[in-house]
């Protein structure tokens, strides 16, 4: 079902080794250099001839000393500033550093003042950085950022941690990144994507490498059709699964009405929703939802799936709710209040730990912290380990929402999503997720596949919606519902 592998920079530095034990080992500073140079060309502005090269202390340094050298022999006006000490290079960055001084670049340790560059190539740190910049090397990448001058970066943009996505005190916001060898996990998630720009794959030639043991997949339109089959024209709404709802105290009763109504458009047979505040009688809106008391759904038999939490509220009521809602026997989704709850009782997480139907849990970075008892700053440190963390911690399938929302399983697989938009941060927009999540479930999709496939089609709602000029600002999460369906039926079909 997946198709584009993403890596942890332990998994590139082992297929790094594997290559290089290749007969005869290839030339991968060259290639990365030259591919480096190759897209500086190619998206370099119309008539541009004054090209920068920042090169750092390490490798990353090396790959930019190389792509110097391709781009000045094609009558470029390239100039390098270079942060580190030539005798201190490892041999191959070495070599680039004299091939290019060989050809007569000039190397610099500050950015000239009298230099008027048109595009600069970032190769200042890769994969290997650990720690927050230091002031030299911060003050080059915010001259850099406050140009309004395009930037290729090389790898990774610096200052970005290729795992975790996470800034290291500051990072370049490139146009374009020029990645090696296989994706990073970093240029993904939380920051990367605003830092990394259009990201551009290069293998270096190297051909059907291993896939290390613990690596991660990107979730694209191909888990779609892998998730339920096609409908046969003998159907009816039995075969296809009722959605329970729990959720609506007072006040927040258009969270469960959201999850409802996606759940009924995402294609479940019957959606009922139990509401514990004073709700309508009927949804005027979308009257096809059966609206019950939440004590008639709790002891319903024959649930497809159940979704708990849009708009619980954490009353004596909710946690009475949640603890009959997380025994139910058939997959649950538990969401917002119901996870803020689950926090604070050791009672429901033993509960989880033991079901044996399937739980999905989809915090958000706060949910989640609370979860794990953590500060949010923490749990956004490393976000595929934390969603791993709770995964195994709570015997669920998890979503840690965000940008590059991370999918984690108990058996310790991920996957990091690629959908979505900054239009997607506005109330509501949980609610429809776990709606869809609970329609894909009650129509006998496995968790695995409604979690990616239910992540993966909420987003593309959203860029598709922004695409016809929805938003991102005023995005709101009811007009995701449409779409989504809209989405799904097609992708279903290809």
């Amino acid at each position: 079902m997946h198709t584009v592998p993403v890596y942890l920079t332990e998994h590139i530095r082992s297929i790094e080794q594997w290559a290089f034990g290749l007969e005869p080992p290839p030339p991968l500073m060259e290639r990365a250099g030259r591919a480096a140079a190759e897209l500086v060309r190619r998206v370099a502005p119309e008539g541009a001839r004054r090209i920068l090269v920042l090169a750092g202390p390490g490798n990353n340094g090396g790959d930019a000393f190389v792509a110097a050298r391709y781009l000045k022999q094609w009558w470029f006006d390239v100039h390098v500033v270079f942060t580190g000490d030539a005798a201190k290079l490892k041999e191959d960055a070495k070599a680039a550093h004299d091939d290019w001084q060989k050809l007569g670049g000039t190397v610099s340790p500050a950015i000239p003042v009298d230099f008027d560059w048109r595009i600069a190539v970032d190769g200042l740190f890769g994969i290997g950085l650990l720690r927050d910049l230091d002031e030299r090397h911060a003050e080059l990448v915010q001259t850099l950022n406050e140009s309004d001058k395009p930037v290729v970066a090389i790898d990774v943009p610096s200052g970005l941690d290729a795992d975790s996505g996470k800034v290291m005190g500051v990072a370049v916001r490139a146009g374009h990144t020029i990645t090696f060898l296989g994706l990073k996990a970093g240029l993904h998630t939380l920051d990367g994507p605003d830092h990394a720009g259009e990201i551009h794959l290069e293998g270096l030639g190297i051909e059907n490498p291993p896939l290390p043991d613990g690596h991660g997949y990107l979730i694209g339109d191909e888990v779609v059709a892998a998730t339920l089959p096609g409908r046969v024209l003998n159907s009816h709404k039995g075969r296809f699964g009722d959605v329970v709802i729990i959720g609506g105290a007072s006040g927040m009763v258009g969270a469960a009405l959201l999850a409802g109504r996606a759940a009924l458009k995402l294609g479940a047979g019957r959606v009922l929703v139990g509401m514990l505040g004073e709700g309508p009688s009927v949804d005027f809106v979308q009257p096809d939802l059966m609206l019950r008391s939440v004590e008639e759904l709790l002891a319903r038999e024959n649930i497809g799936a159940a979704v708990i939490g849009p708009g619980l509220g954490q009353s004596d009521a909710a946690l009475h709710a949640l603890s009959k809602g997380v025994r139910i026997d058939a997959p649950i989704i538990l969401d917002a209040d119901a996870l803020n709850i689950i926090a604070t009782s050791k009672a429901l997480k033993t509960t989880l730990q033991q079901r044996t139907e399937p739980t999905l849990l989809t915090p958000h970075p706060a949910e989640a912290g609370r979860l794990l008892g953590l500060e949010t700053a923490a749990v956004q440190e490393d976000r595929i380990a934390i969603a791993l963390d709770l995964a195994s911690e709570f015997n669920a399938a998890v979503v840690l929402k965000g940008c590059g929302s991370i999918c984690g399983f108990p058996e310790g697989t991920w996957c990091i999503n690629t959908s979505g938009n900054p239009g997607m941060a506005s109330a509501g927009m949980g609610d429809v997720l776990s709606g869809i999540l609970g329609a894909l479930l009650a129509q006998g999709a496995a968790a695995h596949s409604a979690l990616l496939a239910g992540v993966y089609v909420h987003g593309v709602a959203a860029d598709e919606l922004v695409a016809k000029g929805v938003g991102p600002v005023g995005l709101t999460a009811s007009e995701t519902v449409d779409a989504a369906r809209s989405i799904w039926n097609r992708l279903a079909s290809e």
